[in-house]
């Protein structure tokens, strides 16, 4: 099996000055916690709704490894709130295999939504953007993913090395089960350094720059059985949702 490059992880206190030096950080799970002001108790009680996502029906390569849902949500000075459903778009420029289409994910399921630990991860890592950036509101999308092994080989990100076409980005880890590979490499958006390292422990977090660094994670294969991988991806954007 290729060794896995731990991820570079780092205090909470270290987060800010990182995002503006490199454009990334990485949590460990605890400290995700302590920066949202929730427990990991509530984090996990959210882990076993990815059992229940419905496959992903837009995939252009043919694939059937991927299942996901989709919400999105406002956070302004009234606070946080769901918006009504709608379509997820991103241009060709940013996704190039999935752009220019609106795609109808079913929503995040509500049981969900309203748990404590949903909302203080919203809620915490607003704060954390708006620390960095000034913002009247800020237009969030929260994915849950499914990457499995049915076909053999999944591809969490099978646009490539991409950036999403937002302000800021997290990934969450949220369950590794049974396989190999799902490195996650991040790169310089104008240059030529980059870093690679696996996520692996539940809710351990990667936090994007957009702007200034592009991302990809690599295929995941079975160790044994049937595997998967898990995570929260969640976008944030200061001028609209895409597509608006």
């Amino acid at each position: 099996m290729a060794p896995m490059f731990p991820p570079p992880t780092i205090p909470p206190a270290e987060v800010p000055a990182a995002m503006r030096r490199q454009g990334f950080a990485v949590l460990a799970p605890a400290d995700v916690a302590a920066l949202c002001g929730c427990s990991l108790d509530q984090l996990d009680a959210l882990g076993e709704s990815w059992d229940r996502l419905p496959p992903d029906t837009y995939l252009r390569d043919g694939g059937r490894y991927r299942r996901r849902r989709h919400s999105c949500f406002i956070a302004d000075g009234e606070g946080l709130r769901q918006v009504p459903h709608r379509a997820h778009w991103q241009p060709r420029e940013y996704n190039a295999l999935h752009g220019g289409m609106r795609r109808w994910f079913e929503p995040v399921e509500p049981e969900i939504t309203g748990q404590p630990g949903w909302n203080a991860l919203l809620a915490g890592l607003t704060r954390l953007w708006s620390s960095l950036r000034a913002a009247p509101r800020w237009h969030i999308e929260a994915h849950q993913f499914r990457i499995d092994t049915s076909d053999g080989i999944g591809r969490p990100t099978p646009e490539g090395a991409h950036r999403d076409g937002v302000d800021y980005v997290a990934v969450l880890m949220v369950e590794r089960e049974a396989i190999k590979g799902g490195e996650t490499r991040v790169f310089q958006a104008d240059g030529p350094d980059g870093q690679r390292f696996t996520l692996d422990a539940p809710w351990s977090l990667l936090l994007l720059d957009d702007a200034r660094v592009i991302h990809e994670s690599t295929p995941i294969q079975p160790v044994s059985g049937h595997g998967h991988r898990d995570t929260l991806v969640l976008t944030w954007r200061a001028e609209g949702f895409l597509g608006d």
